[in-house]
């Protein structure tokens, strides 16, 4: 006979001599069989190359080994997103090691079609990434499926959702770049309606209000439409002017992205950074270590939120039901060579 993968159990129990069921015994390690016999059945496995039909034995279990995992972004990049692209890399590799396959979906128009898809495929439970709409969620809810959401926010009690603490990271860059003596402030702000970079500008807005920076200097905002490098690049360079006239020697970004295209304008301009101007970002990207010079920011945990969403979903998928609604992840500043003490300061 020769070998194929997709031999069935039926004639793995006949190249053996038994019947199927003691066939499916030996091969599931459940229900006795004789030595004799389970070596007769595992010979046989192995020249015809057998392995378990993954549908049958889902139909058996009630579970397919898969998770599906959905980011619901609007904006370009997704996958190679610095921060997701970390987050998503952290999960494959903890499903990987508890014997989970991963399907990835992107939705850019937030709609049900990514989540049909998923349903389609059976999976055993799903991690929705960043914000999503209400409409998704209840819709989830009606299939009794195992889910919790990454980066997002939501009023709904009843959602598991993993979370920077975004606010407090903002109010510590505030303390740090206050305690090195800077008093006048330029923010650049990624889009208000993304959960992070609206937290991350509160946190940091409110921590200098409470130290009654108005009395003492100044705070400008620019908010972007987006949170890539080009738009860093492009608002740098249409506030420049203002930058240079109003005096200001920190410029905080609520990503690194924004950050590394305002420190390309600034640095092209003869800025000297951190000497004349300390520059901070947000959210310790690979690319910020690498830059000349490396970006003082804000870490998020992308490790620690990946693979807890594997774990969480795992537990959900294996019937526990008392889980914390909420798991925030604190913020660390990485201190590198865009920031130093104001002069003077």
């Amino acid at each position: 006979m020769t070998n194929n993968l997709n031999h069935s159990l039926k004639e793995l129990a006949k190249a053996a001599g038994v019947s199927k069921s003691t066939a499916s015994r030996v091969i599931s390690g459940k229900g006795y069989a004789s030595p004799e016999v389970r070596d007769r059945v595992l010979q046989a496995a192995e020249r015809l190359k057998y392995k378990p039909n993954a549908v049958a034995r889902a139909m058996v279990t009630r579970r397919t080994n898969n998770i599906g995992v959905i980011v619901f972004r609007e904006k370009l990049p997704i996958v190679s997103h610095p921060l997701y692209g970390r987050i998503i890399d952290e999960i494959l590799l903890a499903a990987q090691a508890r014997g989970y396959s991963i399907f990835l979906k992107t939705d850019r128009e937030m709609s049900l079609s990514s989540t049909d898809y998923m349903l389609e495929q059976r999976v055993d439970g799903l991690i929705l990434v960043s914000r999503l709409r209400k409409n998704v969620i209840d819709y989830v809810k009606k299939f009794n499926l195992p889910y919790l959401m990454v980066n997002g926010s939501t009023d709904d009690p009843e959602v598991i959702h993993l979370v920077s603490k975004d606010e407090q990271g903002g109010e510590h860059a505030a303390d740090y770049l206050h305690g090195l003596g800077h008093r006048k402030f330029f923010i650049i702000a990624g889009p208000g309606a993304h959960r992070s970079h609206s937290m991350r500008l509160a946190g940091f807005c409110k921590r200098l209000n409470q130290l009654e920076i108005g009395r003492e200097g100044c705070m400008t905002v620019v908010e972007s439409p987006e949170s890539h490098f080009s738009y860093g690049v492009k608002l740098m360079a249409e506030h420049y002017q203002a930058f240079k006239q109003g005096g200001y020697t920190a410029l905080f970004t609520t990503n690194d992205m924004l950050a590394l295209g305002a420190m390309r304008v600034l640095l092209e301009a003869g800025v000297r950074i951190p000497e004349e101007a300390a520059v901070m970002g947000y959210d310790n990207i690979e690319y910020a270590g690498m830059y000349s010079p490396p970006l003082t920011t804000v870490c998020v945990n992308a490790s620690a939120i990946g693979q807890d969403a594997v774990d969480i979903v795992d537990r959900l998928i294996r019937g526990e039901t008392d889980l914390p609604k909420l798991i925030e992840y604190p913020s660390q500043i990485i201190v590198r060579q865009s920031t130093e003490a104001a002069r003077g300061g």
